[in-house]
């Protein structure tokens, strides 16, 4: 199998990804924080230093890193304790149904509003426009799920901070796959799912806070810490980490990023783009194919004559996984004027061959030629 399906997760991870659930299955099966003898005290170990190593990826504090489940918690997170009042907030025209429908939530519930941004014309002068007396966030993807366009999250940063804004970002197709130093480019949270770009289980997920203590409670239950409150403690994590954690997860979680730190995230974006353009400009050969491409190993195309989801199952049949439909991103695709038919998506990871990209662009070219079909 070509498995072109990156961006919803990651098929193939670095080797020490699976040595590290093997062993946190067999070795680290009991209670980070629960109890005093050494198993516990192992897997306690073991939750510090994948803390540990995603701080050092993202250029953070380790205590400011709270394990999730996957990035749509961690952006119901990071929302739900953010935004508590009747308010405006500003986001992009690319989101993912995990900050839309948590904002529709939220107008129901709270009676807030939100406008979009013009992804293709951001500027500091484009977000004054939509900037209301009662703005109080700014709430954005780092690059879309659909196209792969990139959210400049510099710039995003400065404006939030002259016009005192909460800023929450969602990295889930731009973690892994380009340099983001929370030291460089603060950010109120950063939300990022594990199984992704940087390489964990399905299961996990981080949101990075700008703090060291939680805000508005969002779940409770047993923290391991100060046991005699009927609160959640208020620093973090523990003010945010209920429950027992997915520890297996989290482990791969911390190895993925330690790969990506030393293999560098440069090095990994070059061998995306480098893929990304053969199949860019193979695709542009037919003239009946529309593609969107511009960025984070992704091309979404459609075939005049099929439909995105035939497409898709006729790849699948000649061992090539790719996705077909909207997405989970209707903003997306109604910028792209693609909400009827959707596109097929084929996304990249640092772990795709060369030879798979053009046994990919053969296969495109038969089935263009409807040397497959009948």
């Amino acid at each position: 199998m070509i498995y072109f399906d990156n961006a919803a997760t990651t098929y193939l991870k670095p080797r020490q990804v699976y040595t590290a659930l093997n062993r946190s299955v067999k070795l680290l099966s009991s209670n980070p924080g629960r109890s005093s003898h050494r198993a516990a005290l192992l897997a306690s170990e073991a939750l510090y230093n994948a803390r540990e190593a995603v701080a050092d990826l993202f250029g953070c504090e380790s205590q400011r890193v709270v394990f999730t489940y996957n990035a749509t918690y961690a952006l119901n997170l990071a929302i739900k304790t953010t935004i508590r009042e009747k308010c405006h907030v500003i986001i992009s025209d690319l989101e993912h149904n995990s900050v839309i429908r948590v904002l529709n939530s939220l107008k129901n519930s709270l009676g807030i509003e939100f406008s979009r941004f013009q992804s293709d014309r951001l500027s500091e002068e484009s977000l004054k426009e939509i900037l209301r007396n009662d703005t109080k966030a700014i709430i954005s993807t780092l690059a879309s799920n659909v196209t792969g366009k990139e959210i400049d999250e510099l710039l995003l940063s400065k404006f939030a901070k002259k016009y005192g804004l909460k800023l929450i970002l969602d990295a889930s197709q731009a973690a892994g796959h380009r340099k983001i130093d929370l030291k460089k480019t603060p950010c109120d949270v950063l939300c990022a799912p594990g199984h992704k770009a940087l390489f964990g289980i399905m299961g996990s997920g981080v949101a990075i806070f700008s703090g060291d203590e939680r805000g508005a409670s969002f779940i409770e239950g047993g923290s391991g810490s100060d046991s005699i409150s009927y609160e959640m403690p208020r620093s973090l994590p523990d003010g945010y980490e209920a429950g027992t954690v997915a520890l297996p997860a989290i482990i791969t979680l911390g190895e993925g990023c330690r790969f990506i730190k030393k293999t560098g995230e440069e090095n990994i974006k070059c061998k995306l783009m480098e893929y990304t353009k053969i199949i860019t400009e193979r695709l542009s050969e037919y003239k009946d194919m529309k593609i969107f491409s511009e960025g984070s190993g992704i091309v979404s195309f459609s075939l005049k004559g099929i439909s995105s989801s035939e497409l898709a199952s006729l790849l699948d049949k000649y061992g090539i996984a790719v996705r077909a439909g909207l997405h989970c991103a209707p903003e997306a695709h109604k910028k792209l004027g693609t909400i009827e038919e959707g596109l097929v998506r084929s996304s990249l990871s640092f772990f795709n061959t060369k030879k798979e990209v053009d046994k990919f662009c053969t296969i495109i070219n038969k089935i263009v030629k409807k040397d497959f079909w009948g």
